[in-house]
């Protein structure tokens, strides 16, 4: 780990960016979630987003969706699952400003995580954005390539992988358990 991420300092001048599975819900091993029914979310993701909606000036999701480049999910479903996901953290108090997917198949995709392209694109639509401002939270090593690429502070989950490697270490600004751990490092 590089630097320690000045939770204290958040304010709505911050962007937080949250990959999907695996980081609010939970990750279908080995494959993809296909349906709104099929998305669980971790115990308090509804509530720390709720909570980050008070402390952050945007929130932004970014996830690979290749599922739907496969023709295992559709571009339907993974809007409605997306409209769910929204509606419920809506419903506990808080808010995801965008979302934003890429479905490509191809690693050298300009929106597929570890590009950059997603992170672009939100701050085409929300032009304050600062990425040196920003906060990147994922559970894999192109998730914490995406967010340094663009000078984001990351934040690594042990949700799906409890004992990371040097790579992700090394990419890492911070590891946490679960999205859930954030509430207790943001100021009241």
């Amino acid at each position: 780990m590089n630097t320690m991420i000045p939770f204290h300092e958040i304010n709505s001048s911050w962007t937080l960016f949250l990959d999907r599975d695996g980081v609010i819900n939970h990750q279908k091993e080995n494959g993809y979630i296909n349906t709104p029914s099929e998305f669980e979310f971790y115990e308090g993701v509804k509530e720390t987003i709720a909570a980050c909606s008070l402390h952050f000036g945007k929130i932004i999701v970014v996830t690979n969706q290749r599922g739907v480049g496969k023709g295992i999910t559709t571009n339907e479903n993974l809007e409605l699952i997306h409209q769910k996901m929204s509606s419920d953290i809506k419903a506990a108090g808080g808010r995801i400003d965008g979302i934003y997917y890429c479905t490509d198949i191809n690693n050298d995709s300009l929106n597929r995580k570890p590009n950059t392209g997603m992170a672009f694109q939100a701050k085409a639509d929300f032009p304050e954005i600062n990425f040196s401002k920003s906060i990147m939270i994922g559970n894999s090593l192109s998730d914490l390539q995406f967010g340094k690429k663009t000078g984001m502070l990351t934040v690594f989950l042990t949700t799906t992988n409890a004992e990371p490697d040097e790579a992700i270490i090394k990419n890492a600004d911070f590891i946490m358990d679960k999205l859930k751990s954030l509430s207790g490092m943001l100021k009241s």
